[in-house]
């Protein structure tokens, strides 16, 4: 009896994960097929305005990298307040808050800068979109040096102490850099999800059809672009779109492939 429950809990879980394969399977194969068969080398050379995506995509990295720039300190220095500071209820209530706000789906956080920056500040800018990103970016920082620091072994840090070395420089000498390359992989992972978020950046930095540096206007972006495009009634604006989401998904890919490729090395 137990043999046999164990086969149809086997047959079970594979049925599952082929499932959800296939369906993977199903939206990588439409896209690539869609987004090939739209793809030219002019889109990196046009902005919207033009039909090629150049602004979308350098705006969209542009986004990205100041979320990332205001994220990734701020979530690892929580990180390393948790492992190496924090003790009883309090760290206890920030893992807490951190868990929630990494499971807040992403249409709130964007609801949440729209109530706090874009209101305040009469519109939509670049700096909204990049700081609804970061809100996003933290939690997943701060879980990723937390989980990485714990697997440190207790031992370094006594050594370091032992050899009179200060907390700090403990930290910052040993405890870091043993766990650097988990840590990298985390901030890598998070950066993939946040470059392809469109639900916060709908409210707070909206897109562009024109090159634009100026993080104080509406900003352009590849994901909120998508959106309009596909909802375009021209044949060509959803070939656009298929395009951009294409080359969208093959940068997301190139990123959790690296972050992958780092944690294989280190193993």
């Amino acid at each position: 009896m137990r043999l046999l429950a164990n086969k149809i809990f086997l047959a079970l879980s594979v049925l599952s994960a082929m499932i959800g394969l296939a369906f993977l399977a199903w939206i990588l194969i439409t896209l690539f097929i869609k987004g090939l068969g739209s793809f030219h080398f002019n889109l990196f050379l046009n902005d919207l305005i033009n039909g090629g995506l150049r602004n979308l995509i350098i705006g969209q990295f542009i986004l990205a990298g100041l979320a990332a720039a205001i994220g990734i300190p701020l979530g690892m220095a929580a990180g390393i307040y948790l492992q190496e500071y924090g003790r009883g209820k309090y760290a206890s209530l920030i893992r807490d808050l951190s868990d929630i706000m990494m499971s807040a789906p992403s249409i709130v956080i964007g609801a949440f800068v729209y109530a706090v920056v874009v209101v305040p500040t009469g519109g939509t800018s670049g700096f909204a979109g990049a700081i609804a990103l970061a809100i996003m970016m933290i939690p997943v920082v701060i879980n990723t040096t937390d989980n990485m620091l714990s697997l440190v072994p207790r031992e370094l840090r006594e050594a370091g102490i032992a050899l009179g070395a200060s907390k700090y420089r403990v930290i910052l000498d040993i405890v870091i850099k043993a766990a650097k390359v988990g840590i990298m992989t985390g901030i890598l992972l998070a950066f993939a999800r946040i470059i392809g978020e469109t639900a916060p950046l709908l409210f707070t930095s909206e897109t562009s059809n024109y090159f634009s540096l100026d993080l104080t206007e509406s900003f352009p972006s590849l994901t909120v672009s998508i959106y309009d495009l596909a909802n375009e009634p021209e044949e060509s604006s959803r070939d656009l779109a298929w395009a951009a989401s294409f080359i969208l998904t093959v940068l997301v890919l190139i990123i959790n492939l690296t972050g992958r490729f780092i944690t294989r090395n280190k193993d």
